[in-house]
């Protein structure tokens, strides 16, 4: 699957493969829906949040100058080192959950991560049809925060993050249900550094994101940080994790990367690692001319190329060794602790990316390299342990049901999507939604999409975000796609351009806008 290690200094370990005796998917999870049916949520008296009455944080709330202070200077010496503690056995025995959240990775970047699928690929189950309900940074990070997707929880574009009602989120669920909560890392674009995150007990969230000697809100304090982003945030996660050691309650990890985002910046070390060639894939080729007159306006337009593509590429890929590293020491941590076995570890990004594909350098747009994206997740004690594939259509809408399902914990608002700990859970098509939004000089237009295994409809509309981040515009239909995605998984030919309404009907395209108006709420 890999090709040959030519990474400098990069050699992760090995274990003996188990791949020959896989169990099917349902196998998988049938463990871990018995041991998610029999966890009981203990209710814990919580503390103020800070958010508003309504749950929202609010837009113009400024924190107390007592509360928030501004440093720049490095962080205190540490004191004197004191004996390690022994691990406390606990009496609560809800898994921990560690959610790690690359930004901007596609799929086709395991070469960069082979300890991460050493493990959970190994170790868990890998979901080979993951894809991002909304492929925009903050849109898709509220999804996953609230298992709703984007035209239910508000956040359209990246301006406006105080849209999401905080009381919707995972994090507000699971620290009420006495999980200890953390953030490390992203959070929502736009978020204001000086406003603490609600329900979560800790954090280090940038905003703005940066590689090198970022801007964060470190638990109340707002100042830089010296050092990578994917270091300081793995540090201060194991840190909190280490914490587990005295503190018995089940715990909660959120930790965000600015890797693979550009502009790509790597660690020193990998700055000049040699990365496999790669020789495209059709869809890269698709750039202009008679190949493209069957797809939108816009991207008509596009004249990324292939060398583009496989430049980006090449900088996102050596961002991320440094997330390998990262997961590396996630799971010794874990290890050491004796927590390995009985925490839920979820790897993914918050949306794909293209490297030039049909022309194009970036998201935002409703085809494959954009929409999907890396899903692998382990749990041993809720029998995901083993290694294999799942095929179930899966989107970011899934990750909150399946955190509260594990905890023990009954979702007290509306999701969109479902525990995925429960084999029976499964779709024939997933929703895809995006917004032509104020960033977007250039138009884009809004469309939806919807996604079965074996074929992709998509609307585009008459549409954009106004100021407020809300939708404006008729709504009109101004153009549509159909790719059957088994004999064009590259999504070359649209079987829609030119068909007459026989050839739609024949395609089952009128049902196929139902069910997608009907995903839509309209």
């Amino acid at each position: 699957m890999h090709a040959p290690d030519a990474r400098d200094g990069h050699r992760p370990s090995r274990r003996p493969s188990r791949r020959s005796n896989r169990p099917s998917r349902r196998a998988l999870v049938a463990g871990a829906t018995a041991i998610a049916a029999a966890a009981v949520a203990v209710p814990l008296a919580v503390r103020a949040t800070r958010t508003g009455g309504d749950g929202r944080t609010p837009a113009a709330a400024t924190p107390a100058p007592a509360a928030h202070r501004s440093a720049t200077s490095a962080p205190a010496p540490a004191p004197p080192p004191t004996p390690t503690p022994s691990p406390r056995l606990r009496s609560d025995h809800r898994p921990n959950i560690l959610l790690v959240l690359t930004d901007d990775q596609p799929k086709e970047t395991d070469w960069a991560l082979r300890q991460t699928v050493d493990w959970l690929g190994r170790d868990g189950v890998t979901f080979a049809r993951a894809h991002a309900n909304t492929p925009l940074c903050a849109p898709s990070r509220a999804s996953i925060m609230s298992g709703r997707y984007a035209h239910h929880h508000g956040v359209l574009d990246t301006r406006h993050p105080t849209h999401l009602d905080q009381r919707t989120t995972v994090q507000r669920q699971l620290h009420e249900a006495g999980y200890r909560t953390g953030l490390f890392g992203k959070y929502l674009n736009y978020w204001r550094p000086a406003d603490d995150p609600p329900h979560f007990d800790e954090w280090l969230l940038q905003e703005p994101v940066a590689y090198n000697n970022g801007h964060y809100n470190d638990n109340g304090t707002v100042r830089t940080v010296p050092g990578y982003n994917t270091t300081v945030i793995k540090d201060r996660a194991l840190a909190f994790i280490e914490r587990s050691r005295t503190d018995t309650r089940p715990w909660f990890a959120y930790v965000a990367t600015r890797a693979s985002h550009e502009l790509n910046i790597p660690e020193r070390k990998y700055a000049h690692t040699r990365v496999p060639v790669w020789n495209g894939r059709p869809s890269v080729f698709e750039t202009g001319g008679a190949g493209k007159a069957d797809k939108p306006p816009f991207l008509r337009a596009a004249k990324h190329s292939f060398a583009q593509g496989s430049a980006l590429r090449t900088r996102q890929l050596r961002t991320l060794l440094s997330v390998d590293d990262a997961m590396r020491d996630f799971r010794d941590k874990l290890r050491e602790l004796g927590q390995l076995e009985n925490t839920l570890v979820l790897f993914t990004s918050d949306h794909g990316l293209c490297w030039g594909d049909h022309g194009w350098l970036r998201k935002s747009v409703p085809y494959r390299p954009s929409l999907e994206v890396p899903f692998l997740m382990s749990w041993p004690a809720g029998g995901l342990a083993r290694g294999g594939t799942d095929d179930r259509l899966t989107g970011h809408v899934d990750i909150a049901p399946t955190f509260l399902a594990a905890a023990g914990v009954a979702p007290d608002t509306p999701h969109d999507g479902h525990s995925l700990l429960d084999a029976r859970n499964d779709r024939d098509h997933l929703l895809a939604e995006w917004w032509w939004n104020r960033q977007d000089k250039t138009p884009i237009h809004t469309w939806a999409s919807y996604v079965g295994k074996s074929e992709q409809y998509t609307e585009y509309y008459r549409g954009r975000l106004d100021a407020d981040g809300r939708p404006q515009g008729s709504g009109e239909v101004l153009f549509r796609e159909y790719y059957d995605l088994r004999a064009d998984p590259h999504q070359l030919t649209n079987l829609l351009y030119g068909a007459s309404p026989a050839q739609e009907r024949r395609l089952g395209v009128p049902a196929l806008a139902r069910g997608l108006a009907g995903a839509r709420g309209v």
